[in-house]
């Protein structure tokens, strides 16, 4: 696993990351040919130890299709995905107990920060992990259970983690000291006209975070010493935790449309209310992000979070206190606006998300056959098509 001292981040050296990052997911697509014999067909669970499960006596008779073993895979790959993410937001900022694993005692600073945006984050922080890691497993041995290959992604723990108070020293699958995170899910979710399966798009509720990289966790103490850059990072962590959640909201309707069994159509819609239930959480507590300008002390990247209230924001856009979905467009736009989840056309949904996370910075310094491996359960997941 890759291990550093002293994590030192310099612009250029981020770009140049964030391009290469691109480049090698288009080039995985173009070469999806070559790459079909990529895979891992070990079966042990993320977890491992964690959960003891006798499949044996759970499995049906019943044999998975391609299309719904395809799409189970890399829904068990993002949740994999989340729960890596998420476990490092819980060692910093969430609760510290026996519940969730490596925790070792948080970081008092960061989660004090966190807390400006609610006085239970770290309670919040701790149960979507649980959450996320309780999807990895169930997707995994429902995916065993019926005679298919889990998803294992061990291997690509070569990320460093956080030299931070609370961090453990492991390998990672994601990057959250190098963030650039899409907030036009903040205005799409008011927006009463636009939808983006119809081709619409929105502003950014925060610029200067959709630009640059920006840390959503300590990259070591030092990053602590500013009161400003300390709310600053906690702020980023707060609109990342919704931008990852909506994801998740859409990205589970869009797959089911293309299963065909109907137990597995009940897993898709029984993980994916849950994934809803998450992004109106943090849609809540974003708002309240506390109005700061700082500016990054190793990168001298500057970020800005308004008061959304007030101009030249403010209006329902904006509004704080609006978490639920407005009324839109949907299907067409000569039926009645109604209040969705949105987007949820299913054409390239799997890959869309892949691109979205790699956009992200979520990524960064991940290898080719890392790549490889995500855009190929990608492929297979959008190929699905619902057999009748």
């Amino acid at each position: 696993m890759a291990r550093k001292d002293v994590i030192t981040v310099e612009s250029s050296e981020a770009a140049s990351s964030h391009q290469t990052s691109n480049s090698a997911l288009d080039r995985v697509i173009e070469r999806r040919k070559f790459l079909k014999g990529v895979g891992m067909a070990g079966a042990a669970l993320t977890a491992g130890g964690l959960l003891k499960l006798d499949l044996a006596a759970q499995t049906s008779s019943s044999t998975l299709t391609k299309g719904d073993s395809a799409i189970l895979r890399f829904l068990a790959a993002a949740e994999i995905i989340e729960t890596d993410l998420w476990q490092q937001y819980a060692e910093l900022g969430g609760t510290q107990d026996n519940e969730l694993p490596g925790l070792t005692g948080g970081n008092a600073i960061y989660t004090a920060a966190l807390k400006q945006l609610d006085g239970d984050m770290d309670q919040y922080i701790h149960d979507n992990t649980e959450d996320e890691l309780s999807h990895e497993l169930f997707i995994n041995a429902y995916l065993t259970a019926h005679g298919a290959d889990p998803v294992n992604l061990d291997k690509f723990r070569t990320l460093p983690s956080s030299k931070a108070t609370g961090a453990q020293q492991i390998g990672r699958l994601t990057n959250l000291m190098q963030l650039t995170v899409d907030t036009s899910w903040w205005t799409r979710y008011r927006s009463r006209t636009g939808n983006p399966d119809l081709g619409d798009s929105f502003k950014q509720a925060i610029p200067s975070l959709a630009v640059g990289r920006h840390p959503a966790i300590p990259r070591t103490d030092r990053d602590l010493a500013s009161v400003d850059f300390t709310q600053a990072i906690a702020n980023t962590a707060g609109f990342h935790f919704a931008f990852i959640e909506q994801g998740g909201s859409s990205l589970y309707p869009q797959l089911a449309q293309r299963v065909s069994n109907v137990e597995v159509l009940r897993i898709l819609l029984s993980i994916g209310g849950v994934e809803i239930t998450h992004f109106q959480t943090w849609h809540d507590k974003a708002g309240n992000a506390p109005a700061v300008n700082a500016t990054d002390p190793v990168t001298g990247v500057k970020v800005e979070f308004p008061n959304l209230n007030a101009s030249p924001f403010g209006g329902e856009d904006f509004q704080t206190n609006l978490i639920m979905p407005e009324p839109t467009a949907f299907l067409s736009h000569g039926f009645p606006a109604v209040s969705i989840i949105r987007p949820t056309e299913t054409q390239g949904a799997a890959m869309n998300a892949v691109k979205g996370l790699t956009a992200d910075g979520l990524f960064l310094g991940q290898s080719q056959e890392f790549f490889a491996f995500i855009s190929n359960l990608a492929l297979e997941a959008d190929a699905a098509q619902r057999e009748l």
